[in-house]
């Protein structure tokens, strides 16, 4: 059987699991907590972790996935990692559904979900938030926002600030769990089969709606298949795209391409893969930029001595790798990297 027909078949198996699925689910047991600044990251992984009796909060987990308070970013990894380090279990994963959702939420499943967030003062951001339930009859998600406190989404409008992200999605969950949160996930449990199948959504999404963002997913999702080419077009596409004013109320003149302007803060798709097809000057251009407004951002310094390294600006990559890693110290990449230089 090909990988094709495979992947459809489980599609099809899948269908009737999401049939049988009630009105509407709650999962309780979750404690709030409003978060200080930057820190929807740790403050939503210890929200999710307190499902399971987590007890740790935002002074305990920011020290350990942060460099400090102009840390601007905690990227889902990051999150996942930590998670794990505290014994639990995690799927992380791109391309996730209303559908997928809902089954997990019923099961007893909380879901941290990486979105867009608009605020007409600070302008749009990343920001992750932890759905708790959903409601057929209103059409809407309930969330545990580090922020704002507890909210619901229509389905709609969630889906809309989500896809931002290419609508990832964190499962966190005891060890104990992994068999049943596998059968819950249907053939996303199978990463090859997952990552197809997004590639087919981002594809269909840049026909029927062709923005910046639809874009800007295809990109990640042929970059996760191993096209680096492929997916250096689709970011170019983004970029070259209109900008959405609704995403972004306070852009900066100075901003140009389709994405919204902090969008390379908390995405690192297309550094990956500008450097990967040798494209080097743009790699420095783009985090140029993010350092001029964040310049703590370690994900942009270790990027930039990537570039640097592949022009043969060894000491110049040296120093990024450095100033990445005192920011921080674990950072794995950056390490190897630096270990790397001749």
């Amino acid at each position: 059987m090909t990988r094709s027909r495979l992947l459809t078949l489980l599609l099809t198996l899948a269908l009737p699991v999401a049939s049988a699925l009630p009105a509407s689910a709650q999962v309780s047991g979750i404690r709030h907590e409003y978060q200080r600044l930057n820190n929807c990251g740790p403050v939503t992984v210890g929200m999710a972790l307190s499902r399971w009796g987590g007890t740790l909060n935002q002074y305990a987990i920011a020290p350990e996935l942060k460099s400090g308070g102009s840390d601007v970013n905690v990227s889902p990894e990051e999150l996942a990692a930590y998670a794990r380090a505290q014994g639990m279990d995690v799927h992380l994963a791109q391309n996730g559904s209303r559908a997928l959702l809902k089954r997990l939420l019923a099961a007893g499943y909380p879901v941290i979900v990486e979105t867009w967030f608009i605020t007409h003062d600070s302008g749009g951001m990343g920001h992750y938030r932890l759905l708790t339930g959903y409601d057929d009859a209103r059409g809407s998600f309930q969330a545990l926002d580090s922020y704002m406190g507890r909210l619901n989404f229509s389905y709609a409008q969630l889906d809309d600030l989500w896809r931002s992200y290419n609508r990832t999605y964190l499962v966190v969950a005891p060890q104990n769990r992994r068999a049943a949160v596998n059968a819950l996930l249907g053939f996303r449990a199978d990463p090859a089969a997952a990552k197809q199948e997004a590639l087919r959504v981002a594809l269909a999404e840049t026909r029927k709606v062709g923005d910046a963002r639809s874009w800007h997913n295809l990109g990640d999702a042929k970059l996760a298949v191993g096209d680096a080419r492929g997916a250096a077009r689709a970011y170019d596409q983004a970029f070259a795209s209109r900008p959405d004013a609704r995403l972004d109320p306070t852009r900066p003149a100075r901003v140009a391409g389709g994405l919204p302007w902090r969008t390379l803060w908390y995405s690192f798709g297309a550094l990956e893969a500008y450097t990967r097809t040798g494209r080097y000057a743009d790699v420095l251009r783009l985090t140029s930029a993010v350092l001029r407004d964040a310049p703590a951002h370690e994900e942009a310094l270790y990027w930039r001595g990537r570039a640097l390294a592949g022009l043969g600006r060894q000491a110049d990559a040296r120093a990024a790798y450095q100033a990445a890693l005192r920011l921080k110290p674990g950072y794995v990449a950056a390490r190897s990297a630096l270990t790397g230089l001749s």
